[in-house]
């Protein structure tokens, strides 16, 4: 688990900083961040791949909030973006375009004029529709766009399959064994230039072989795309490694990367990886206040102040995620669910978890928070989203303040005349 969340005389901190002062400051629900440990997983990384001319390029839909982005910017970081929204807050962050790789499936004709107006590095390409319409639009603009087509090896990442994208099921990328067609009609195109091979075959995965396994793939695609003449000067490995939420045992940064230049360094590309989630999962924390206990025939429950719109990964993927409470536990234990006030059964953070005996007002802290958590939350049921905090040694900065009500109706109006 991440050390930028320790305990000291029983009581958790966040970096130099006990956890309870940030709350008496900021309320809950509130997400906190680790700038020490951001740096150092980027860092971490960095070091991995420092074999080969290389680039990190965060995922920036784990956790996009502009001070997480800028720390890592600020270090050379690349960004990974999906959406224009996402190439809008990178820039916003200080990102250079010249180093953001635009992936997506789903990338409309206003997001490819901006990533063209950026200067980006690279189209991740996900189908040979959206190539031509990337022509089409750089023809527009009078520009070549650079592009890699996003490969789909067919490989099992062995994880939960909502995050599985490297099978040949899944909606993402071009079909491995259509690869060397759509080479061929990118380099017949006049306003696009073939750059790379681009392969991300999921996210959570601890355990190498199937990364391995599909580089191994690629490997041979890079190798019979340079015979038929193209030049294949990046090779994008993604991103997926995974993060200890419970017991999981996922390889170090060294392993990865070792296993990935052992792979594919030879081939003289400029590597590119995507982590999100390594990175910015356990590097925060979400706090939560407890509201109220109460029991229904033999289940008890722990009612909080933080819900599945804060934190939708329980809900959504029947993930676990480390509970413990702020302060000192108390002597004795029960099994508890942890809900949220939300009008959904579904609205839980864990589920039949032993917790010490929690009490009226008492701070629970849900670990590996940092990615997936403020980034996929919303306002359903009137809920204002929570604050985010950055702490850095023994000082912190709200980084993005909690939604007032009058953020909730943002945008919105009432047509009298169509009411009436």
């Amino acid at each position: 688990m991440s050390e930028a969340f320790p305990r000291r005389n029983g009581r958790l901190h966040a970096e130099a900083l006990p956890v309870e002062r940030i709350v008496e400051a900021v309320g809950t629900p509130v997400f906190i961040y680790s700038a020490s440990e951001l740096a150092a997983r980027y860092d971490a990384l960095d070091a991995a791949f420092s074999a080969v001319p290389h680039s990190i390029c965060y995922a920036i839909k784990a956790n996009m909030n502009l001070a997480v982005v800028r720390t890592l910017v600020a270090r050379g970081c690349g960004v990974d973006v999906t959406s224009g929204g996402e190439l809008f807050r990178a820039q916003q962050a200080g990102g250079d375009p010249s180093q953001f790789v635009y992936s997506g499936v789903g990338k409309t004709d206003a997001e490819i004029d901006q990533a063209l107006a950026a200067g980006i590095r690279m189209f991740n390409v996900e189908s040979r529709a959206e190539l031509r319409v990337i022509d089409a639009r750089a023809a527009q603009r009078g520009v070549v766009a650079p592009v890699s087509f996003r490969v789909n090896p067919d490989v099992d990442p062995q994880t939960h399959p909502y995050i599985s994208t490297g099978l040949s099921s899944s909606k993402f990328g071009i079909p491995i064994a259509e690869a060397v067609d759509a080479y061929a009609e990118a380099k017949a195109l006049e306003h696009v230039r073939v750059v790379g091979v681009a392969c991300h075959i999921g996210s959570q995965i601890v355990v190498l072989d199937p990364i391995v396994d599909a580089l191994q793939r690629i490997r041979d695609l890079v190798i019979e795309l340079r015979e038929a003449g193209h030049t294949i000067e990046l090779l994008d490995v993604g991103g997926g490694l995974g993060i200890t939420y419970d017991r999981e045992r996922p390889p170090s940064a060294a392993e990865y990367g070792g296993a990935i230049v052992a792979t594919v360094g030879d081939l003289g590309c400029h590597l590119i990886a995507e982590p999100g989630r390594w990175i910015a999962g356990n590097a925060g924390i979400f706090v939560a206040r407890v509201l109220y206990s109460k029991h229904n025939g033999d289940t008890h429950f722990a009612v909080i102040d933080g819900a599945m719109t804060d934190l939708i990964r329980p809900t959504l993927y029947q993930a676990y995620q480390r509970i413990e409470p702020v302060g000192p536990p108390r002597a004795g234990t029960r099994v508890v669910d942890v809900v949220g006030p939300v009008c959904e059964s579904a609205d839980f953070l864990a589920q039949q978890r032993e917790l010490p005996i929690l009490e009226r007002d008492d701070l629970l802290a849900v670990h590996s928070a940092g990615a997936y958590g403020f980034a996929m939350s919303s306002n359903y049921n009137g809920r204002c989203r929570a604050a985010e905090v950055l702490v850095k040694g023994d000082r912190y900065e709200v980084v993005r303040t909690r939604d007032r009500f009058e953020d909730l109706i943002r945008g919105e109006s009432i047509p009298e005349d169509l009411i009436r």
